[in-house]
């Protein structure tokens, strides 16, 4: 599905991200792999590599426009050009009240989840506008980027942001062949997660009852969405804001 694609994943070194790294690589796409953690994401590196598939790891945080614009000419040095990318870095907190909540989380909630996407943004597209051949971005939004979920007010004012820039750019760049879409992430059993529930451990049940399913995704059931996102597959999809949320949005 994905054969002769040079996909840029970040947040790659756990959870989500790391999942699509598999899955992308296994279904023929060189994958360019951004994290802040180098050690994991070189341990992926080597995986993807002795399966066979095509690799590279570059660390860095997406909150920094030059790390990512590193990230993309790497990219492009080593593949020829980029032509897809899963925006999935991210961070969030357990749920308080407005009052409640730091400067210093505000300020890292929205440097990760909004301007990590920005700086995405910015450098990916031109990228692809380079090469001439088009391409598909993915950008990881949430639940709590459509309605207030109970998570924290600064995560769902940033994963609104999210969906505002996914459609921005797809206007943009939706003429030069380049899409631009949002997944709308319900509750994953990432290691993200698994902080938050170590902090407040009764949000588990509620996680789960938020989906209709009844239970929490597991990373790759996400990382699959964004695979078919990136595709020709869904070559007639952009600028929308696409739930992999076990129904959660549903019932809204």
């Amino acid at each position: 599905m994905l054969d002769g694609r040079v996909a840029m994943i970040t947040g790659a070194s756990s959870g989500i991200g790391a999942a699509a790294a598999r899955l992308f690589a296994a279904e023929g796409a060189a994958v360019v792999l951004m994290a802040r953690r180098a050690e994991p994401l070189d341990a992926l590196v080597e995986e993807i590599r002795g399966l066979g598939g095509r690799a590279l790891a570059v660390p860095g945080d997406v909150a920094k426009g030059e790390d990512v614009a590193r990230t993309v000419d790497r990219a492009v040095d080593t593949f020829g050009y980029l032509d897809a990318a899963f925006n999935n870095a991210g961070y969030a907190t357990a749920g308080q009240p407005i009052h409640e909540i730091s400067d210093e989380t505000y300020e890292l909630t929205m440097d990760v989840n909004v301007r990590g996407v920005w700086n995405c943004l910015r450098h990916q597209a031109p990228a692809m506008l380079a090469s001439g051949r088009g391409g598909a971005v993915v950008n990881t939004s949430s639940v709590a980027g459509t309605a207030a979920t109970g998570a924290s007010a600064a995560y769902v004012a940033a994963k609104h942001a999210v969906i505002g820039l996914t459609k921005a750019a797809a206007a943009d760049y939706g003429a030069q062949g380049i899409r631009v879409n949002a997944l709308v992430v319900g509750s994953t059993r990432t290691e993200m997660m698994e902080q938050v529930l170590h902090q407040a451990p009764e949000l588990e049940d509620v996680f789960a009852a938020a989906s209709i399913q009844k239970r929490m995704a597991d990373p790759v059931e996400v990382a699959r969405a964004a695979a078919w996102l990136c595709s020709d597959r869904a070559s007639f999809i952009t600028g929308a804001a696409v739930p992999a949320d076990g129904g959660a949005t549903a019932t809204h």
